[in-house]
């Protein structure tokens, strides 16, 4: 059966379902994409994508992505962003949730399966911890890494040096000693000619 509803249409629908939770959506909006985000409340992350999973008006049986964005300016200095899709309507959705170093994240991977990867990647690069994960643990650094890479305060160089030393014939991993001067920049453009 084809869709006959056109896309502003079934944005208008989508945005009024979501606006009938108010207890879980803090601001729902169209971006400039014209893309539907939705701000929810850390607490109500389980309950939301079982609702927008299931409810007949919005079917985001899809989970494309979860990443998050460092702001360490802010008091919740984490927004996790995650990406649904809807094939019913094919509409996208993005779901918006604000949290500090220490709060968790219920893990929504018991309702989409792909949400196992996602969420331990987001773990392992910004150090953003999903309770009740089946498997929560390093994906893309090694196991002794110390830190979360993608955080706005890591430094970029980190924080050991690994090598091959031939004399001693094993690898060795010692603290990083980056000595650097300091450098004058000159910003004129040799394309530009005096007039």
């Amino acid at each position: 059966m084809k869709n006959t509803l056109t896309s502003e249409s079934t944005k208008k629908i989508i945005e009024n379902t979501l606006l009938s939770v108010p207890a879980w959506v803090n601001k729902c909006h169209l971006n400039r994409n014209g893309e539907i985000v939705v701000d929810i409340f850390p607490e109500a992350v389980q309950p939301f994508f079982n609702y927008i999973k299931n409810h007949t008006n919005l079917q985001m049986k899809m989970l494309l992505d979860i990443t998050a964005v460092d702001y360490p300016d802010r008091k919740n200095r984490f927004e996790i962003v995650y990406i649904c899709l809807s094939l019913q309507f094919n509409v996208r959705l993005r779901v918006h949730v604000s949290v500090d170093e220490t709060t968790s994240i219920s893990s929504i991977e018991s309702l989409y399966k792909s949400a196992n990867w996602f969420e331990r990647e987001t773990w392992d690069l910004f150090g953003i911890y999903f309770s009740n994960h089946s498997d929560l643990r390093r994906i893309l650094t090694d196991y002794g890494f110390q830190g979360h890479a993608l955080r706005k305060d890591f430094p970029l160089s980190g924080y050991v040096e690994v090598r091959y030393d031939e004399s001693e014939k094993r690898v060795l991993i010692e603290k990083l000693d980056m000595a650097q001067d300091y450098r004058f920049f000159e910003f004129s453009n040799p394309w530009e000619t005096n007039k």
